[in-house]
């Protein structure tokens, strides 16, 4: 098991002792350990079988937990994580994740109205059971209602970055001691266009031995279940509850099925309809002419789309907004990649919520190859992070000014700040303080619930303040917990085009903030986006690459991203 196994298998199992109503303390201790191992960077089996090394020396890891990831390392599995499961049913956790319920509703609710699905708990609701529940009531019950779609999306898709984590598992375990059996392998779906949610994953195979190639897959450690096993295609379930599909298929039909099972159904209806036009037909086994019903081609990608006349298609953009017509005219846009990124402007530090200090980040910076960065710290509304006030945040920016000669060949740190829009309007921080600042991000933390006039109007203020460069995380949403606030975004891209202000992209896995929509109707307008990690340790200025993904579905190219920029650029720009 990796670190990030790990951490999850800690979190679990805080959340499950938090539905049994165990010690506060002993919930925080592997609240904590989880924290900790996420944030390791080196793998706990490297710690362990050091003789030189003691894990239990962590901050937030003990000798108990260190006892329990040896069992995890040795067995891939914790026996009390296992018996904790058997207890508390699967809807219990998947009530807990609407919004405002918790566990101990949760458990009454399952106890008390015998809950065994979220339909039955919507029927509940609808009929007033729930508000007859002493300690419920009908706010209680609408609240539910409202978070309903919430507990719905999060009980059926994972993060894109989870995903790609528990893809590149089974991808290690299938090619672990089988690569001569298997020819080709390549994950499809949702997961490959980079959805930012994923519903299940899709693997297409060509084996020599398809019998052997499910073997492997239904030994993959975290199966819970093999669903359905046939001649070419295999249904495993992972723990918690996710869907695993591999097909196994002939190496000339592969490309063919990759295009097909990797979608998005109008994508290819609209592929389908440019064949229908060229007396062609298009399925998962290739490309055939209509008249004979001979084959002209299915072995890559490529070639179907070259037989159809088209270019091809990256996967992040097979979503049937005007993609096919980008490709028959050959115009398709050179999209963004990692390696373009010469900044990063939005990150934390020790001062407020971060674990690092400034160094440490930037020095975690410079390992990335990154030009400059910008360090944006809370501002004081942000009081559960210690945010600063203006004596600590000039005091900060006193610091940054005399770390700068030590690294000014190697690094540009900005002097930054992440200033709340106060919910009744203007800026946490005065113009005086922040005419100081060399970027300046503005967010909204609080009052997120106000009314669509309200927060429009708020951002529009913070968006007209000549000290501001750039709105974070616009929406405001987290996947899966929280949707967007309700915002005009029209207006907020309007008043950024009119004041030549930023929107940011932030690369959170759980925020990816801007969305994929957003982003295609800001490059219409030309407003630059800038891409951040919000990074509150140094690996989290690893998240880069799914902000980057996100922006590839977008159609976001390094041209329309202001941290791509040099430094000289960049700082051009700043001073304009």
């Amino acid at each position: 098991m990796d670190n990030a196994d790990i951490a999850a298998v800690f979190s679990e199992m805080a959340k499950l002792l938090e539905f049994r109503g165990e010690n506060p303390f002993r919930i925080r201790a592997y609240e904590n350990g989880a924290k900790a191992i996420a944030e390791l960077d080196r793998s706990v089996a490297e710690i362990v079988a050091d003789p030189g090394e003691d894990l239990a020396k962590t901050p937030g890891i003990g000798k108990t937990l260190v006892e329990k990831c040896e069992v995890l390392l040795q067995t891939g599995k914790l026996p009390q994580l296992e018996k904790l499961r058997r207890e508390i049913k699967p809807i219990v956790i998947e009530m807990s994740r609407i919004p405002g319920l918790g566990a101990k509703k949760a458990i009454r609710l399952q106890n008390e109205l015998g809950i065994e699905s979220l339909t039955d708990l919507e029927n509940a609701c609808r009929d007033d059971r729930v508000a007859g529940l002493k300690g419920f009531g009908k706010k209680t019950q609408q609240t539910i209602l409202d978070g309903m779609v919430i507990a719905k999306e999060a009980s059926q898709r994972l993060y894109w970055s989870k995903a790609d984590a528990l893809a590149h598992a089974i991808a290690r375990h299938m090619s672990n001691g089988n690569d001569a059996n298997i020819a080709k392998m390549e994950w499809a779906g949702s997961y490959r266009r980079g959805r930012d949610t994923v519903g299940d994953l899709d693997l297409l195979v060509v084996a020599k031995d398809r019998d052997a190639a499910m073997d492997q897959l239904e030994a993959f450690p975290n199966r819970t279940q093999t669903i359905l096993r046939g001649e070419t295609k295999i249904s495993i379930r992972v723990e918690p509850a996710f869907q695993i599909d591999m097909r196994c298929v002939e190496a000339d039909e592969f490309g063919a099925a990759l295009q097909y099972f990797t979608g998005s159904q109008a994508h290819n209806i609209h592929v389908r309809r440019v064949a229908g036009k060229l007396s062609l037909k298009v399925n998962e086994y290739g490309v055939f002419r209509t008249e004979d019903d001979s084959k002209v081609a299915g072995a890559s990608e490529e070639e179907v789309y070259q037989t159809l006349g088209l270019a091809w298609v990256p996967p992040e953009l097979r979503e049937d907004r005007g993609e096919i017509q980008s490709a028959s005219d050959d115009d398709l846009p050179n999209l963004i990649t990692v390696g373009d990124m010469k900044g990063d402007l939005h990150m934390h530090t020790t001062a407020t919520d971060g674990n690092h200090t400034i160094e440490e980040m930037a020095e975690a910076a410079i390992e990335r190859g990154l030009q400059y960065i910008a360090i944006t710290d809370h501002s004081q509304r942000v009081s559960m992070a210690f945010g600063l006030d203006e004596e600590r945040l000039l005091e900060q920016w006193r610091q940054i000014d005399d770390l700068r000669p030590q690294l000014e060949d190697r690094i540009k740190i900005f002097k930054g700040i992440e200033c709340d829009i106060l919910e009744a309007g203007g800026m946490d921080l005065s113009d005086e303080c922040l005419s100081q600042a060399d970027w300046v991000l503005a967010s909204v933390h609080y009052g997120q619930k106000q009314s669509r006039e309200q927060i429009t109007d708020r951002i529009l203020g913070a968006i007209a303040n000549p000290h501001v460069d750039c709105v974070a995380h616009p929406t405001g949403r987290i996947l899966n917990r929280r949707p967007a606030y309700d915002v005009d975004m029209d207006a907020v891209m309007q008043a950024c085009v009119e004041h030549q202000k930023c929107l940011e992209l932030n690369a959170n896995p759980a925020r990816l903030d801007l969305n994929d929509l957003h982003l295609a109707k800001a490059i219409e307008r030309d407003i630059p986006i800038v891409i951040n990690t919000d990074a509150h340790h140094i690996d989290g200025l690893n998240v880069m690459r799914f902000g980057i993904l996100q922006a590839r579905r977008g159609g976001l190219g390094a041209k329309h991203v202001m941290n791509t920029r040099d430094l000289k650029a960049f700082e051009s720009w700043l001073t304009s």
